[in-house]
């Protein structure tokens, strides 16, 4: 339970080129606050720290500057992936940690939707006419009716099921464990069924975390599995895809195009052969970034510190051995 008795040291961890998060000026009424961007500053920042808030979802600082987080007891990320946090000294100690799931989860199911519609209806070639000035007619695909794999059933993946299901398309997931019962889907299969399910759907929507067991799950044998007419979407985290295998199924026709908001490397090079290809569409890791968001993710921390004050139970806590927010 939370001492009230003194302000707590909340150090705040952000990208080294990145602002002050939105939203936070009533925090410096309630807490110490310190800003870190880098293992450097984080050194000098974590003693005396009992809480961190952390925005750079791809920072390893704190694992570099972890001997000196004598005092924490709360992380939390302010983002659903929590990967780059995920270090030994960190999973196993006593230090909880929360992300921010539920705030990008319809955003992103949005932009899955549109995705689908895209590649359905061939948005891709429509404006690459338009920016030629050509008129040329043709029929496109129906979505309706189509099979959509969600491979990670969490919370995104739940909204991803219930979008698709509205408009008409059949939505299937793939978890740890198989359930029949879902309202989101017509099933959930375990993740030992995902060669299967790879052969049957028409898109596959990477909504899992980065762990040890998804890193380069979609390798070439997953592509091989997968329809010649079927699309890929990542979500997710890049590194769950093999790139190069990718690349390999496109340019062959082993599957028919990749919608993809994040690679293995990021920015992805200007020179990488993904950006000529005209089966694919790509964004720079914004899928679930909506206008406001900022703000949000400061707003959700400030719930939780509630929680951490009052002594009650955090909401969004990470499960350090799987890596992610287990499903309620």
């Amino acid at each position: 339970m939370a001492s009230t008795e003194t302000r707590p040291v909340i150090t705040v961890l952000t990208a080294p080129d990145e602002e002050r998060p939105p939203g936070l000026d009533p925090l410096f009424e309630r807490a110490e606050v310190r800003f870190a961007w880098d293992a450097g500053t984080l050194r000098q920042t974590l003693p005396g720290t009992r809480i961190m808030m952390v925005t750079d979802f791809r920072t390893d600082a704190l694992r570099e500057a972890w001997p000196s987080a004598e005092s924490l007891e709360w992380i939390h990320a302010t983002s659903a992936g929590v990967d780059a946090l995920m270090f030994p000294e960190l999973v196993n100690s006593g230090v909880t940690v929360t992300n921010a799931q539920g705030i990008f989860d319809r955003s992103i199911a949005e932009y899955v939707l549109c995705t689908i519609l895209m590649f359905a209806k061939d948005f891709p070639h429509s404006i690459r006419l338009q920016m030629a000035h050509q008129w040329q007619h043709r029929d496109t695909e129906r979505a309706q009716g189509s099979r959509v794999l969600v491979v990670g059933a969490g919370s995104i993946g739940r909204q991803i099921g219930r979008l698709v299901t509205a408009v008409g398309m059949e939505a299937h997931g793939v978890a740890r464990r198989a359930r029949s019962d879902d309202p989101d889907f017509e099933a959930v299969h375990d993740n030992a069924a995902i060669p299967e399910q790879l052969g049957l759907a028409d898109y596959v929507v990477i909504a899992a975390p980065l762990t040890p067991a998804t890193e380069k799950l979609f390798d070439a044998k997953a592509f091989q599995a997968m329809k010649p007419t079927a699309r890929l979407i990542n979500i997710g985290r890049g590194p769950i895809v093999d790139t190069q295998a990718l690349v390999e199924a496109l340019q062959s026709g082993e599957i028919a195009g990749a919608g993809l908001d994040v690679f293995e490397e990021e920015p992805l090079p200007s020179d990488h052969p993904l950006w000529a290809m005209e089966n694919v569409t790509m964004t720079a890791h914004m899928a679930g970034d909506f206008i406001g968001w900022k703000k949000a993710l400061t707003e959700q921390f400030f719930d939780n510190l509630d929680n951490w004050v009052a002594g009650r139970d955090f909401f969004n806590v990470v499960d350090k051995a799987s890596g992610y927010v287990p499903n309620r």
